[in-house]
């Protein structure tokens, strides 16, 4: 299990992102006056509780034809019982809907209450799966790993400063259709309220490697979003790499709006190199998901301490750049 950021850890994180996380310029120190207080450091998010919801996932694809995929009803289903769990916890949610294929899709999003709503930081990873399997890694990793981070933001009742958002997109397996069509029917100026959007898709990879979405082609400050994950997989000692993943998920249309982007990502259809193996463990020679986009995309399909590590790193972005 990855342990809480100690005040050291926390004061590297803020010291990288003081531009987008003006509070963080008092992380770690004394506090000068009556009434300053450092900001809140990340918690540990148990892997087990994410595990739970990748269960459920499972199950429902199960029960709905094997898969979780836009038009069938295991992707619904899916998406109502995260909505269920959001709800309780005190989030605002709606489905926003659109059509692809002769058939409805859905996006989830999901605001906490309070915060800066002209800085609204976003979460996001994409809800469906492919039509021929239950898509645990791709994408029900990201999206369990999502899920838990933003109850645990209401089980401590974060403050954030920046308003805090999070979605599920439906149809990214049909080309990005939903994360795009919710960038495109945003007006201007509600686009001009989005600070940043961070993506997690395959965080679980049964041979993963650690990338950090690279912010070399991405618009400015995501510079700023990729030192703070880079940052945190430094504090526990794991290496990581910069990856461009161009527009293979759903930051992309984020990052065409001119928003900042970032994101972590364990490796898909990709073959793991001799260099990589000897970093992160692992085969060499095999991909980084041998069942990806395949049926055996199952529980079985997941790596335990990947996961964690990935969903540890979601709740120090949300801890870190909505502070």
């Amino acid at each position: 299990m990855i342990t809480r950021r100690s005040p050291a850890v926390v004061a590297l994180l803020c010291a990288t992102v003081t531009a987008l996380v003006p509070a963080c310029a008092t992380a770690g120190a004394a506090p000068e006056s009556a009434g300053v207080v450092a900001p809140q450091a990340a918690p540990d998010i148990p892997v087990a509780d994410v595990q739970a919801h990748l269960a459920e996932l499972s199950r429902i694809a199960g029960e709905n034809g094997g898969n979780r995929a836009h038009g069938q009803p295991g992707f619904r289903a899916g998406l109502d019982y995260i909505k269920a769990q959001l709800d309780a916890a005190g989030y605002t949610t709606a489905f926003q809907e659109f059509t692809i294929g002769g058939s409805t899709g859905y996006n989830l999003i999901a605001d906490w209450p309070g915060g800066d709503e002209n800085a609204t930081i976003m979460f996001g990873g994409h809800a469906d799966s492919v039509n021929a399997g239950p898509g645990i890694n791709d994408n029900g990793s990201g999206s369990a790993g999502l899920l838990e981070v933003a109850l645990t933001v209401a089980e401590q009742g974060l403050a954030p400063a920046k308003h805090l958002r999070f979605a599920w997109w439906g149809a990214e397996e049909l080309g990005l259709v939903g994360s795009t069509n919710y960038v495109e029917s945003l007006p201007d100026t509600e686009i001009a309220k989005i600070a940043g959007y961070v993506n997690f898709d395959m965080i679980g990879s049964p041979n993963p490697g650690y990338f950090v979405y690279s912010s070399g082609s991405q618009p400015p400050g995501s510079d700023q979003i990729e030192q703070v994950l880079a940052d945190y997989f430094v504090s526990i000692g794991v290496a990581t790499e910069p990856v461009e993943v161009g527009g293979r998920s759903d930051h992309a249309a984020f990052a065409r709006a001119g928003i900042p982007t970032g994101g972590t990502f364990t490796g898909a259809e990709e073959t793991k190199s001799a260099d990589q193996a000897a970093k992160w463990g692992g085969t060499a020679g095999d991909a980084f998901d041998p069942c990806y986009h395949r049926s055996c995309d199952t529980l079985d399909n997941i790596d335990e301490p990947a996961l964690d590590r990935n969903t540890d790193a979601i709740a120090t972005a949300v801890w870190t750049l909505s502070a």
